[in-house]
């Protein structure tokens, strides 16, 4: 089982032998919550032994209450360092825009280490991630809220955005649970392959512009809008993999700390769908 998302991947991707019998360091669950006798990860992983018991976040099985906890934590360090980006860039723009390049560099950064550095559950690497990200957001946002339409400033498309983005969220966490939408193999490979040609896409139309000073897919025209759209719309898809590999993890027994690494998952997937439809957005008022 695998997702779309890079830091669920490899949450799941190294736990993928749990339902075949490996248990989770503190958890004596197998399999989808069938009880085992001992600690098998451990023994396997040189945990027993003479070693140190699992304590903590890490000696108990992963809940829902965690993710939320965690996700909601995650989310406020965000919006708080948006928040306070957004003051700096209306008092003094060059350092708010100095930062938010910052955040994206560092965010992009602390997702790749959480991803092949094996960070999983570190509530450092996920708080890190989220204050990065809180100078991105905030900055971004100041970029396209400062353009000026007919004489007022467009400060309501960061609602509307916000909006949008929570809405989407509910939306497809609904049609995971009520089973609308299932999720397959078959669903992950094209949403993983939708990603890796956004991707492509995004690289040649910023080297693109770089030499030739045309952007395509972020000019506001036709194209753009349809670009704007269909990573929306992968967005969107995103979270029924990410649900579908939270709930996994949650039913094989994975340590409460891998609510972390959860809320990471979702933290990246939500704040690429906030920044599309802000994009979007933009695109229609000018």
């Amino acid at each position: 089982m695998r997702s779309s998302n890079p830091v669920f991947s490899s949450l799941t991707t190294d736990n993928r032998s749990g339902q075949q019998g490996q248990a989770y360091p503190g958890a004596d669950y197998q399999g989808y919550g069938r009880p085992i006798a001992g600690n098998q990860y451990a023994q396997q992983h040189g945990m027993g032994m003479g070693a140190p018991a699992a304590t903590g976040d890490e000696a108990r099985p992963m809940t829902v209450d965690d993710v939320i906890t965690k996700t909601g934590i995650t989310l406020g360090v965000i919006v708080a360092g948006a928040v306070i980006t957004m003051a700096l860039c209306l008092t003094k723009p060059g350092l708010g825009l100095m930062l938010t390049g910052v955040g994206a560099i560092g965010g992009l950064i602390t997702v790749l280490v959480a991803t092949f550095g094996k960070k999983y559950g570190s509530k450092m690497v996920t708080l890190i991630y989220a204050a990065f990200e809180g100078l991105f957001v905030g900055g971004i946002s100041f970029v396209f809220t400062s353009t000026r339409i007919g004489g007022a400033p467009a400060f309501d498309m960061i609602i509307q955005a916000v909006i949008g983005t929570l809405g989407v969220f509910a939306g497809m966490l609904y049609a995971y649970k009520t089973g609308a939408i299932k999720v397959t193999d078959k669903t992950r490979r094209i949403i993983t392959g939708g990603i890796i040609g956004v991707l492509v896409l995004a690289v040649g139309n910023m080297l693109l512009f770089m030499f030739t000073g045309h952007n395509p897919l972020t000019n506001g025209g036709p194209l753009a809008i349809v670009f704007s759209l269909v990573c929306i719309g992968l967005a969107a898809m995103s979270f029924l993999t990410d649900f579908d590999a939270a709930d996994t993890l949650i039913r094989r027994g994975a340590p409460a700390n891998y609510a972390w690494g959860v809320a990471l998952g979702l933290a990246v997937t939500l704040v690429w769908l906030y920044t599309e439809i802000l994009r979007l957005l933009s695109y229609f008022r000018n």
